[in-house]
């Protein structure tokens, strides 16, 4: 039965991440107030002019702080409007990936890189849209800065080289979704390929998360059938000619038995090792990849149960004791 990892515990809220965004909140909220009181709301207009009066005698223009940001209720309503609209293409668009089920590596692949990207693509447009609405002019920052200025200010560097690899990744068939690769010294199958990341879920269920600028050397373990080996001892005291005849007979059952683990039928390749207590025989199966541990444990139980039928001894370590007289 094949194993799965436990479901990652869900992240929760923590109550001093909350009491740090109202801290910092109140403390922006009371900048503002100190800066520019006329905009506490409320007030009749005769007052904030007053006040307003009295605190550019004292400190200046200071009202053109919170100028910079066109902060009213009619910019907060549009806000909020966009951010549900937001919110709503983009689950609306979850909803329309999540419901292909492409049946190619490659089209999976692709599926979790655009799942992937529609991410960035919402919140990115989410940022800049608010901004506009702020009264923030997006494209005089992109024209007096500049595009790789400003990527390169931010440090994102290896963003870009991330983004760059995975579309390579995925273009050139290097690997895709549901194959099993070896990076370094990981190996597992592959779950997903993101814009920036890659995550691969080893056999015992825990699954890594690396940069795609950084999966080199790959190892790409399902591109073609592999081998499954595995050593079984019988006695000195058998007959291997006997026992090599039986084979012929015995591993085609096997092959016959497992249709589904064994793309051949399994092959006897020899005398491994004549060992201290045992001649071990080597056995070699062609299996897919993601098999290569399952097909030795099946083969030996069923080489076991073929060599009891067989009267085929397999030596096991035992303990002499003498007795004194």
């Amino acid at each position: 039965m094949e194993n799965k990892g436990e479901k990652a515990p869900e992240k929760k809220i923590q109550p001093g991440q909350i009491k740090k965004i109202i801290l910092l909140a109140l403390a922006l909220l009371a900048f503002l107030v100190v800066t520019n009181p006329t905009i506490i709301p409320f007030l009749p207009e005769e007052t904030k002019a007053a006040i307003g009066d009295v605190w550019g005698r004292l400190f200046g223009d200071v009202e053109g702080i919170v100028g910079v940001l066109a902060i009213n209720w009619a910019s907060i309503f549009k806000l909020i409007a966009m951010v549900l609209l937001v919110v709503l293409a983009a689950a609306v668009t979850r909803v329309i990936l999540d419901n292909l089920h492409p049946k190619s590596g490659k089209g999976k692949s692709g599926l979790t890189m655009l799942k992937s990207a529609a991410n960035y693509l919402f919140a990115l447009l989410g940022v800049f849209w608010g901004l506009s609405i702020l009264g923030v002019s997006i494209g005089a920052i992109l024209a007096s800065v500049g595009v790789l200025a400003l990527i390169i200010g931010f440090g994102a560097e290896s963003l870009v080289e991330d983004v760059v690899t995975g579309v390579f990744l995925v273009f050139e068939d290097q690997f895709n979704v549901g194959d099993i690769i070896e990076v370094g010294s990981y190996r597992g199958t592959v779950e997903s390929i993101g814009i920036r990341t890659t995550c691969i879920r080893d056999v015992g269920g825990n699954v890594k998360i690396v940069n795609n600028s950084d999966i080199r050397n790959v190892l790409n373990r399902s591109k073609s059938a592999s081998f499954a080996s595995t050593t079984v001892g019988i006695s000195y005291s058998c007959d291997l000619e006997k026992v090599e005849k039986q084979l012929e007979k015995i591993l085609p059952e096997i092959g016959e038995k497992y249709p589904d683990l064994f793309l051949e039928t399994p092959t006897y390749s020899g005398v491994q090792e004549l060992g201290a207590s045992a001649v071990d025989l080597k056995f070699v199966a062609k299996v897919k990849e993601e098999d290569i541990f399952k097909a030795p444990r099946v083969l030996n139980r069923e080489l076991k149960i073929a060599f009891d039928k067989n009267g085929i001894e397999i030596p096991f370590q035992q303990v002499v004791v003498h007795k004194a007289e």
